[in-house]
């Protein structure tokens, strides 16, 4: 059975999505770009109007949101919680004075923030304290997931989504997987099914060409290229950020703590539990 892809530009990359069948079904490649960018639309930092805009700039204000947004909000305070402030999405104020996102007008008193500044009740959040919420870290897997149900919906037993370096693939068969080392070179990480894997890459300095970047006030992220395997994209896209600040020590016990595993060494895409 022959795999059949296709490709757009979303959240700041390109999204290509696949189909394991014998005919392009193009009504559910349609749907998957739809729900991309849905989430996209609701949770774009740099569009002053998104669910996420609204948010930030409510000056502690209730807010009434998308569905999609809290959800994803909710996942994010979890995820701060339970990794102890490693992936911190309250870190955009800090992104905001470092010219990595842009400024809508309103100035920010904390560079960062806790889980328990995000307060969220049925479809409303709120910001206790001036924080600005960044959901980069965990939106673009989200998206993947969402693009996954849609093409599932209409019918696709057997596909992926890869939104630059957040993959995930569905169904009977298996997608084989390369990384970009930061070298340019290329690393097989081995096959991969019914999983999510994503990559972040750390470097030492943040250019405009490489916008992506991990912020912490109290740790200074090891550079370098971090894959994760999860079972959904959203976790493991979450779960690279924390790797990227782990204890070495500890890291590879706290992301499986955190329902992940390192995808490294090569040939390690195998499911987690």
């Amino acid at each position: 059975m022959a795999n059949t892809k296709r490709m757009r530009p979303l959240l700041g990359t390109y999204v290509e999505v696949g189909v394991h069948v014998a005919e392009m079904p193009e009504h559910a490649i349609n749907a998957a770009f739809e729900a991309i960018g849905n989430v996209q639309s609701l949770m774009s930092f740099h569009t002053s109007d998104s669910d996420l805009s609204r948010l930030n700039l409510a000056g502690g204000k209730e807010v009434t949101l998308h569905p999609h947004s809290i959800k994803v909000l909710r996942l994010a305070r979890a995820m701060t919680y339970a990794s102890g402030g490693l992936f911190n999405c309250t870190v955009g104020g800090a992104l905001v004075r470092l010219g990595i996102l842009p400024d809508h007008g309103v100035r920010v008193s904390l560079e960062s923030g806790v889980a328990d500044d995000i307060e969220l009740q049925g479809n409303k959040a709120r910001l206790k304290r001036a924080v600005h919420i960044t959901l980069d870290g965990i939106a673009k897997g989200y998206a993947v997931d969402c693009a996954v149900q849609a093409m599932q919906a209409n019918g696709v037993s057997a596909g992926w989504v890869n939104a630059g370096g957040d993959l995930r693939v569905f169904g009977n068969f298996v997608l084989p997987v390369q990384r970009r080392e930061m070298d340019g070179s290329f690393l097989t990480l081995g096959g991969l099914q019914e999983a999510s894997v994503a990559t972040s890459t750390v470097r030492s300095e943040h250019d405009k060409t490489f916008p992506a970047w991990v912020f912490s006030e109290y740790r200074t992220p090891q550079t370098g290229t971090w894959s994760v395997l999860a079972r959904k994209a959203w976790r493991a896209d979450a779960l690279t950020k924390v790797a990227s600040l782990a204890n070495p020590a500890e890291r590879n016990a706290l992301i499986e703590r955190l329902g992940g595993k390192l995808a490294i060494p090569a040939g390690a895409l195998t499911p987690c539990a």
